[in-house]
């Protein structure tokens, strides 16, 4: 069992940088994959960034590439996600997600994920 919570949401405008953090719960932390998925109003839920277990792989949302950064640290049972030139776009509900299928494997389909944090609102105004 694994409990995910997440923070570091919050107002910012585009262009700024942002850094939201997900603590887990359980011992087991490190034999789970990592992601975050993000939705906004009206939309579904959307990928944006996966990590395998050791940290050696990531992965992203073509949306998102080249200005956002997914990173773990097992010792301290911890996700983040470093937000850069943030878009009004970027504006959504961010999610973690934990689930035992390796990182590599469609990282992002929701469905294949087994835990799931409350959330924490990015916004981005124009």
């Amino acid at each position: 069992q694994v409990q995910l919570v997440e923070s570091g949401g919050g107002l910012v405008q585009a262009g700024d940088s942002l850094r939201l953090s997900c603590a887990a719960s359980g011992r087991t932390f490190g034999d789970y994959a990592m992601a975050w998925f993000r939705q906004a109003p009206g939309k579904e839920r959307q990928f944006v960034a996966a990590i395998s277990w050791s940290g050696g792989g990531t992965y992203y949302a073509d949306s998102v590439k080249g200005r956002f950064t997914i990173s773990r640290d097992n010792a301290k049972l911890t996700v983040s996600l470093q937000m850069n030139s943030l878009k009004p776009e970027d504006t959504a509900v961010y999610y973690c997600a934990a689930r035992s299928r390796p990182a590599h494997l469609d990282p992002g389909r929701d469905y294949l994920y087994d835990y799931w944090g409350q959330g924490t609102q990015v916004t981005v105004s124009s």
